[in-house]
């Protein structure tokens, strides 16, 4: 029975990744399971560490991400021609889409809302990678903010990405940069 237990608690283990070197489970640290996931073609996750806030000070997320072919050429022009495109990607509302009856309705009555949010985007290098800085802030009183720090290389035919979520952007590029180093 022992083995048994032990047997399947070691398969479950290669579910999770090996978690980022300078983002240790002693920090608050949890590495999260990437093997089981199913990415699209030319995609691989190597690494996703999370630091949750019953845990950490200072809530984030960091990554280690790896595409080929098609995917990572797109990612590597994206990066480099039109990152504002990205910053509007993270900026989008992931609130519920209205249904295509309840759109044409909004259509004709809706007056254009100021954006909630101001979003910038400025270049860095860090470790021989060039880097993004996308920053969202409230435009409220709050003052509540997200910072996307990503660092990106080619490794031959594989672009790598290193990334860092935070409300701070010393801390999101603190997080991409561990993560970069563990490629």
């Amino acid at each position: 029975m022992t083995l048994a237990s032990a047997l399947l608690l070691a398969s479950c283990s290669n579910h999770y990744g090996f978690g980022i070197t300078e983002l240790p489970a002693e920090r608050g640290w949890q590495p999260l399971p990437i093997e089981s996931w199913v990415l699209n073609d030319g995609l691989s996750a190597k690494a996703m560490s999370f630091c949750p806030r019953a845990t950490c000070t200072r809530q984030g997320f960091a990554a280690l991400i790896s595409l080929e072919g098609r995917e990572a050429d797109a990612m590597e022009k994206t990066l480099a021609t039109d990152p504002a495109r990205l910053a509007r990607d993270f900026a989008k509302s992931t609130s519920k889409k209205p249904t295509s009856n309840e759109a044409s309705k909004k259509a004709k009555t809706a007056k254009p809302t100021a954006p909630k949010s101001t979003t910038t985007v400025s270049r860095f290098s860090e470790d021989g990678a060039q880097g993004l800085l996308v920053e969202i802030r409230t435009r409220d009183a709050s003052g509540k903010r997200a910072v996307t720090a990503i660092l990106s290389g080619r490794d031959g035919s594989r672009l790598n990405l290193a990334l860092g979520v935070s409300q701070d952007p010393d801390a999101a590029r603190n997080q991409a940069r561990a993560a970069w180093r563990d490629r």
